[in-house]
């Protein structure tokens, strides 16, 4: 599919992962991503200090000393580790191999194994996403709205709660009209079959979040966008923002939301009800 890179992978083992990472950290600045939780916690973005990457990827495997600079995109801190340091921390935790960190987590990404949902995505880094990225989201095979969320300034990461700024857009929004037809009518029908699950629905209330890769200044229909990652096991409803509690709104509540969000939200539920109860009926 044309929403994928050939330095995408993923990791179920310590061996593959050692292996794998040296080789990606070579070649350009990585996102490494654990496979559980939420709002950004083991999230990590990650560029070589001295940024001698090699120009095709696989040509060289990074050493163990090569200094580090990550930043974790749930509060957006910045760390500074070797490679031994960092994937003795995404193995192990914390401990005298590891140095010393002021993560929030505790590493052990890999922890249980593949049965217990360890694994690692090593995806590139692209710059751009400091101008936003493009969540869609769909109700099975229908689009019901794109968000653009917009880090805060200085900030890579734009989950809730790091400041992002979001804005809302309908699904036929001009704006976006190539990467829409483009997603929806091309690349979707194998989405399942491309993750061997052929046979099973798309899933009831999902995401898709894209980031642009293509050069500054390229013409929007010309534009290529990248798939960050897709979201069915936690997916919140961005309209009923309001009503999340953080630490400068420990009491936020539904009654915080607006009744046009609410309207909107509503109509989500309605919606997914109705795919439901079709995906049932068959």
């Amino acid at each position: 599919m044309n929403i994928g890179l050939e330095d995408t992978l993923a990791y179920y083992s310590p061996d593959e992962f050692a292996a794998g990472f040296k080789k990606t950290m070579a070649f350009q600045p990585r996102v490494i991503k654990q496979n559980r939780g939420s709002s950004g916690e083991g999230i990590w973005i990650i560029k070589l200090k001295d940024e001698n990457y090699c120009k095709e990827y696989g040509e060289r495997s990074c050493e163990d000393s090569e200094k580090l600079i990550l930043m974790e995109a749930n509060d957006n801190h910045e760390e500074e580790h070797t490679v031994a340091e960092f994937i003795e921390f995404c193995v192990n935790g914390r401990n005298d191999k590891s140095g010393e960190w002021t993560s929030k987590g505790v590493g052990k990404y890999l922890e249980g194994g593949k049965e217990a949902g360890g694994q690692l995505v090593d995806q590139r880094f692209c710059p751009r996403i400091v101008e936003g990225e493009l969540r869609y989201n769909l109700i099975g095979d229908s689009l019901i709205g794109v968000i653009h969320k917009k880090p805060k300034e200085g900030g890579i990461s734009a989950v809730g709660g790091t400041g992002s700024i979001y804005t809302f857009y309908g699904p036929e929004e001009p704006l976006f009209k190539s990467l829409t037809e483009n997603f929806l009518k091309k690349d979707l029908p194998h989405v399942m079959p491309s993750l061997d699950l052929a046979d099973e629905p798309l899933p009831l209330w999902w995401t898709t979040d894209f980031i642009n890769a293509s050069p500054p200044g390229t013409a929007a229909e010309e534009e290529k966008w990248i798939v960050g990652e897709f979201n069915c096991s936690c997916v919140g409803i961005s309209r009923c923002l309001a009503a999340y509690c953080k630490d400068d709104t420990p009491n936020a509540s539904w009654d915080d939301i607006s009744e046009e969000d609410k309207a909107e939200a509503k109509k989500m539920g309605d919606l997914m009800g109705e795919k439901a109860l079709a995906i049932l009926a068959k």
